[in-house]
Order: structure tokens, then sequence, then C-alpha cells
């Protein structure tokens, strides 16, 4: 029987533009990249040039650090161009997608009858080895290393997320096979989170896998939430994550032997005139979908991945490596007439100080505008309210500012990743930005300590 957890503290920020649950299959996409800058901790060896021909599945770059570790292509096509940064940093590499679907050739086979080894050889070389994520610190996981579990998320708690059992419906038979190899990964158990609604819903039917229940508001769908409720880590522990989509990945590897990155993302956001989902490749042009799709009555920003955690995109630019969701929003580029002074009837805010509480079920147009800057850094309790982790996020961001690797360690850097704290900064009085500044700590340790 599943255990029930029950998460009071956090924030559901009620949006619009939450997707139909309608996929459209007919857009055609032209053009797909792969951004090295999707890594933390990744320094890239580039294997292809432009002009060059490519199947999904050819190696396009590896890690320097860990030769081991490499991006293969999403789709069939000719490489176009590699964007290149300041000092000559990789940016991006683009592939004109040629629609022929070829892949590379690899095993196809039962995991259930390959070794660990054989299994991790055919990831490492397919590319799908990059989708693991090592906790601590979020990063590409180690193929040296033995990790405690598996943890997957079967739901996300975040702004207008996608519906993982709605993706997911009809693809139950690649699903197994994807866990099947999973689990020959670990010594522990795969675990998966779902909502109590889902009890008897897509993953009640998958075997090899420990399910667990977590209700309660944002962000109860963040898998490092759940793993610091079953089984928080401490120095030396290595746990690893994975979205479910990446699992249909794995399991269509072995069920087929070749590559088929083929996913499912939720076009977003108030200024979406018909939010809906859209069968995509995986890192595929997002101009492709915002094709006629929006309504271009504002200025608006676009966004790879949700309001918390994605990171802001132009319209022809591509779909992050980890991300599921496009989400369109208002850009904030305004001033208020007496700023906070106002009633502001229409904002949605955590605080009293306006007046979102009294209607709890009203949906709001958000725009990106912060309300102000930043300011003295003081204690004011805001954090622990979004926070269901027992851990002090205020001394936890001071220790890191200070750069006092042991309060880091006695605190809990461990425990968390970005996503994890995104809603500290969107509840920060004092407009911190905690996120970049947990990155820049997880960064100081990995230098330190090692990942």
């Amino acid at each position: 029987m599943s255990k029930v957890i029950n998460l009071k503290r956090g924030l559901n920020i009620r949006l619009k533009g939450e997707a139909d649950q309608v996929i459209e299959t007919t857009v055609r996409i032209t053009r797909v990249a792969v951004k090295p800058t999707d890594f933390f901790s990744l320094s890239p060896k580039i294997v292809v040039k432009p002009g060059q021909q490519v199947k999904a599945g050819d190696p396009i770059f590896f890690d320097k650090n860990h030769p081991e570790i490499q991006i293969t292509a999403p789709s069939s096509g000719e490489v176009l161009e590699i964007i290149r940064g300041e000092r000559r940093k990789v940016l991006e590499i683009v592939i004109q997608v040629d629609g022929k679907n070829e892949s590379a050739e690899f095993i196809r086979n039962d995991p259930q009858k390959l070794s660990r080894d054989e299994i991790k050889d055919q990831l490492i070389k397919s590319g799908l080895w990059a989708f693991l994520k090592q906790r601590p610190y979020g990063i590409v996981a180690k193929s040296s290393d033995n990790p405690r579990h598996i943890f997957i998320s079967g739901f996300d708690s975040a702004p207008l997320a996608p519906d993982y059992e709605f993706i997911l419906n009809g693809q139950a038979s690649t699903f197994q096979t994807g866990i099947n190899a999973l689990a020959k990964l670990t010594q522990g158990d795969v675990f998966v989170g779902i909502r109590p609604e889902q009890a008897n819903g897509f993953f009640s039917a998958i075997k090899n896998i420990k399910i667990n229940q977590f209700s309660g508001p944002h962000p109860a769908g963040n898998v490092g939430i759940q793993i610091h409720q079953l089984s928080p880590i401490s120095k030396g522990d290595i746990v690893w994550t994975i979205n479910p989509q990446e699992v249909l990945f794995i399991g269509r590897l072995f069920e087929s032997g070749k590559i088929d990155f083929s996913k499912i993302v939720a076009l977003t956001g108030s200024e979406v005139s018909s939010p809906k989902y859209y069968k995509v490749i995986h890192g595929a042009c997002i101009e492709d979908l915002l094709n006629k799709a929006t309504k271009k009555e504002t200025n608006e920003r676009f966004i790879s991945g949700n309001v918390l955690t994605g990171k802001q995109i132009e319209a022809s630019d591509f779909l992050g490596f980890f991300d599921h969701q496009v989400t369109v929003i208002p850009e904030g580029d305004y001033y208020e007439f007496l700023g906070w002074a106002m009633p502001r009837l229409n904002k949605f805010s955590i605080s009293r100080s306006y007046f979102s509480w009294l209607s709890p079920n009203k949906m709001y147009r958000a725009d990106s505008n912060v309300n102000g800057e930043e300011r003295a850094y003081v204690v004011t309790g805001q954090y622990e309210k979004v926070l269901p982790m027992d851990i002090l996020p205020v001394f936890l961001m001071k220790a890191i500012i200070a750069e006092d690797i042991d309060k880091m360690e006695q605190l809990g850097i461990y425990e968390v990743i970005e996503e994890d704290l995104a809603l500290c900064e969107y509840v920060c009085t004092s407009k911190i930005e905690v996120q970049r500044i947990l990155r820049d700590g997880i960064n100081l340790m990995i230098k330190e300590l090692g990942s």
C-alpha cells in the first residue's frame, strides 16, 4: 500500500492559460537545437561541424571532464550552425530537420534480460544517459556511481504545468520497458510520486516501482521535495532522478533499437490564444509552435519551462533540454502609478496587503514585472511558508553568500536545487535572486569538494 504524505506548506499560483487536453500533431518542426548551457558543470567538446549530416542518436558533443557522457542529435538532418558566445562559449548546435526520422542503430532487447553494464552502455552510446540527473547538485549522473534510489515525480505542480497522466496515456508498455531498464541501474528502489487522485490512474498498473502519494500545494510535485520526505540526502549520498517522458525515450530505445525523441509539450500562458499540447521533437524551435498561436496584444515574454524556473527565450529560440512546457505571458516593461500603494485588485499575492485571498478560485493574467528592486536581506519568515522542507533557507542563502562551505553543508545544500527554492524567490520581499545564489553555491561545492 502506498504511503500518503500531506504537505501543508507551499503555494499554488493561479494563472490563466492552462493547456486544454488536446494534442496537436500537425505542426512541422523545421529546426532543432541542443544547448550545452542546459547542462551544469559540463565542458562540451563538439564532434560535428556545419554541413554535416547526422541521424538521431549520433553524437554531437561530449563532456571533456567525463568523455563517456555524450549528447546526441534529437533528429536526422544537417548541422546548420554552431552558435558561440563570449570567449567562444558554445551556446547552441542547430540542426535542420530533414523529415526522414532516421536513427542510429542500437541493441533491441528486453532490459530484464540484460545486465546493468549492458543497459548502462546502451544509454551512454545513445545519449539518453544525459537525462539522468544526480542529487545532490542537479547535474548529469556519473556512470561510475551506484545510486541509492531513483526518483520520478508522476505529476508537476508548477504553474500551468503539463498533465503527465494525459501525456503518458496509451504508452504503458513503453513506460514499463523504461522502468525495467532503470530498475537495473540501482540496488535500491525506483520511487514514483503521485497525487492521491492518481491512485487508480496510469502508474497503478506499472510494475517494478514503489508509489507514494503527495497532497498539497506546489512544490509538492518537485522530485526534490519528494526525496526529502522519503529519503533525505546527507553528505555522501547519491540518488538519481528522471522525468516521466524521458522514461519513454529509454523504453523506445530498448523496444525498437532506435532513438525516438518525439515528445509532447504544453503551450501555456495567458497570451496563448488556444493553449494545448503539441507533439514535437526534442529541442524543437518554438517558432514552429507559436505561429499564429499567440494573441500579440502586448509585448510578450516567451519562457522555455514554467514561470518560476523556466528560461526567457526569443520566439525564434529552442526548447530547453529538460523542458516539457512553453509559457507565454505579458512582458512587465512598465511602471505603475503610485506602485505598491495602489489597491491592485487584479494582482495575485501571497500577502493580505492585496485582495487575492478573497477570491481563492480566481485566475490571474500575471506579467514579468518584479514590482520593485533588490533591497536589504532580512529574515521575514516568508520562505518557510512556501518550502515544505526541514531546512532554514534564508540562513542557507547567507552561508552561500559568505562562501562558508561548512555552514552550507549543515544547512542543507545537498538537498536542494533551483526549482525547490523557486517559490522562495517569488515571495521574497527583498527581491533576492535565490535561484542564482543557490546555483553559485552548488558550483562552489563542486569546485571545492567535487561532484
